[in-house]
């Protein structure tokens, strides 16, 4: 299509039908497929499941625990409860999508699909905050962690280097070295990255088994009386609170254009690793309550690590349990860094976002220029802001974008009811119309400052769409004839 053609179709596409123009899915995997700039297929199922758990489990277990325990009390493990049901409805729904459509942009590409232009950049840049923040906020906990190596050495980092200004200092220097280091890692390639993270992810499970081993030595059921202390409001207010905790399963989904059997694959990656971190998440909680009671959590920091040291008494456990948070906290930031860059790679071959992100390097088959744009940012945000005022608002973002996947789900089973499925929703239309109503409410539960910051930031999305990606959709620029043309196919 020539520039003057270009134009006409950027004046003639009214913005409403614009925002309603849906992407098709056999286009989608044309240009996964295509040969131009294509990212490697190198990722397994087991690989892909690593990359799943990796960018999930221990982040609320080894990050949040002391300050989701006060707010829940001994029902904390409740809490976990519900946001891993919440979280496995919108598992599921992720699983028939991604089986669908096996390309590397997440629920940002399902709302393409089906939802049209509009609601896809929605969700995109709720996936932008989701990821982006999360990576941010993970790697903020990075610091109580390292400082709890040191000490094993009678050492520790000056305040001025173990925060940012918010909480006294000038900035948190672990946080920003630990994104630093996943991006440079990223760089390298999918499939180094993917190792490594494997490596990470075992050495995880196995400190956080060794933590419920020890706790369960000191296990006192009293420490579960009275169970709801702040009533029933407080343990749904910490399961908001914790699903940041669960954020990380839909990594997988953006590895579709990387993985080798991805209709295959993906779901099942999606569903086992759902299922491994949900056990593990309960099994440290109730432990970890049974070792302390819920009081003691209140103020702490590195909780568990206290925990091991105070009953091991043994400096040389906590050296070990600090350096292996560290590598497990260094893994989720990696795995979701990833699913960041995929997405932002996705949006920009649509045109929404500058060509810049979709550059993938034909040496190492990564989007470098992206990858580290994306990465200086992420480093910015996690040196200088808190975890707290980071980790609901990426709460926020991700349970509206798991909403839309499960709309997604039941606008594709209605308009393509025999498209085939390599992964189907049980109970369906049930499980789906749960799951939305679940993150509804989950999003509910949330305090109004958080809901502020979630306004504004459409705010800001929405702008950033009116402005730019509006009139650089390539989809915005098609003809109607032509536009109709590309789903022809698609709906006979």
């Amino acid at each position: 299509m020539n520039s003057n053609s270009d134009v006409t179709s950027r004046t003639v596409t009214a913005l409403g039908p614009q925002l309603r123009r849906r992407k098709s899915i056999k286009n989608m995997v044309g240009e996964a497929e295509s040969n131009s700039g294509q990212l490697r297929r190198t990722l397994g199922m087991w690989q892909l499941t690593m990359i799943s758990v990796g960018a999930t489990m221990g982040t609320g277990i080894l990050v949040i625990l002391g300050a989701a325990v006060p707010i829940a009390g001994p029902a904390i493990w409740i809490s976990f409860v519900i946001a891993g049901v919440t979280a496995l409805l919108s598992a599921v729904s992720y699983a028939e999508m991604a089986g669908m459509v096996p390309v590397s942009g997440s629920s940002y590409s399902y709302s393409y699909a089906t939802m049209g232009e509009g609601i896809a950049w929605i969700c995109g840049w709720c996936l932008v905050l989701e990821y982006a923040v999360s990576v941010a906020a993970v790697a903020v906990g990075a610091g109580e962690y390292v400082n709890q190596t040191l000490r094993a050495f009678n050492l520790e980092l000056p305040v001025s280097l173990a925060g940012g200004p918010a909480e006294g200092g000038v900035v948190n220097l672990p946080a920003l070295i630990v994104v630093v280091l996943a991006t440079l890692l990223l760089v390298r390639g999918a499939r180094e990255s993917a190792i490594v993270n494997t490596v990470v992810v075992i050495i995880k499970a196995g400190i956080l088994v060794f933590f419920s081993i020890v706790a369960f030595s000191a296990f006192n059921a009293g420490n579960f009386e009275p169970l709801l202390p702040m009533g029933a409001a407080g343990v749904t207010a910490a399961a908001s609170s914790v699903f940041f905790s669960y954020i990380g399963f839909d990594a997988a989904s953006t590895a579709g254009e990387e993985a080798k059997n991805p209709k295959r694959d993906l779901p099942r990656a999606i569903m086992l690793s759902m299922l491994i971190v949900t056990i593990t998440y309960v099994l440290v909680a109730v432990s970890a309550i049974g070792a302390r009671e819920w009081t003691w959590f209140v103020g702490t920091e590195a909780a568990l690590v206290q925990i091991v040291g105070e009953l091991t008494g043994q400096p040389i456990f906590v050296l070990i349990f600090a350096l292996a948070s560290v590598l497990a906290i260094a893994s989720v930031v990696l795995t979701v860094l990833y699913g960041q860059t995929r997405i932002l790679t996705s949006m920009s071959r649509d045109g929404l976002v500058p060509a810049v992100f979709g550059k993938v390097s034909k040496w190492t088959g990564t989007p470098v220029a992206g990858t580290l744009i994306t990465g200086i940012v992420v480093a910015i945000t996690a040196g200088f802001i808190p975890l707290g005022a980071l980790a609901d608002a990426t709460s926020i973002g991700t349970l509206f974008a798991f909403a839309l996947v499960g709309v997604s789900v039941m606008y594709l089973r209605q308009r393509q009811p025999l498209a085939p499925r390599t992964f189907r929703v049980p109970l369906y239309p049930i499980t789906p119309i749960l799951g939305i109503f679940a993150c509804l409410f989950l999003m509910s539960q949330l305090g109004w400052h958080t809901w502020v910051v979630f306004l504004i930031w459409m705010l800001v999305g929405i702008a950033i769409y009116l402005g730019y990606g509006r009139r650089r959709s390539r989809l915005g620029q098609l003809s109607k004839q032509d536009y109709i043309a590309s789903h022809v196919v698609e709906n006979h």
